[in-house]
C-alpha cells in the first residue's frame, strides 16, 4: 500500500506557475495545480513509505526555485 500527501505549496510573488510546471516533472508527483488563497499550488505526491514521501519533498519538491514554504499533509483512510 502506497503513501499518499497533499502538499501545500507557498511560492514567491509571480512563482507559482513555474513552480506547478517544475513539480508535475518530478517522479512521485501525482498532479500539480495552482490554486487560490493562502497556498499557491497545491500538488498530490505519492511514495511507497512514509520515509520517501518525506524524501521526495525534502529532497525533490522543496528543491524547486521559487518554493518559500510546504506544508504536508497524508492522506489517512478512516
Amino acid at each position: 500500500m502506497s503513501v499518499i500527501a497533499y502538499v501545500l505549496i507557498q511560492t514567491e510573488v509571480g512563482k507559482a506557475a513555474d513552480v506547478t510546471r517544475s513539480a508535475r516533472t518530478i517522479e512521485g508527483v501525482i498532479t500539480a495545480d495552482d490554486v487560490t488563497g493562502p497556498y499557491d499550488v497545491i500538488a498530490q505526491a505519492e511514495a511507497s513509505t512514509v520515509d520517501q514521501l518525506g524524501r521526495l519533498v525534502v529532497s525533490e519538491i522543496q528543491r524547486i526555485e521559487g518554493i518559500t514554504r510546504t506544508v504536508t499533509c497524508p492522506v489517512v483512510n478512516l
